[in-house]
């Protein structure tokens, strides 16, 4: 696996982030080129089809993920087997 690391250059690094940054505009003008407004059978139309997302992510810690789970080990939350059966 040695082979497949190789040091870049500080020019490749840069051509490198503008590849990038081009395939990123690209895509970004091709997102907003899609259309936003559904039209379902019967005459329903649907403007508003994404969910919008409001406000930063929970942080959630594993101590409180294993606090709240009903069985757990040491780094492992315990499942149920066959129980609804």
């Amino acid at each position: 696996m040695d082979f497949l690391w190789r040091q870049m250059s500080d020019k490749e690094k840069e051509e490198v982030k503008k590849q990038v940054n081009s395939i990123i505009d690209s895509f970004s003008k091709k997102l907003s080129q899609i259309k936003t407004k559904i039209e379902i059978d019967d005459g329903i139309i649907l403007e508003d089809f994404e969910r919008s997302e409001v406000g930063e992510p929970l942080e959630i810690s594993k101590r409180i993920m294993f606090e709240n789970a009903p069985e757990s080990n040491k780094d492992f939350i315990i499942g149920e087997k066959k129980s609804w059966k």
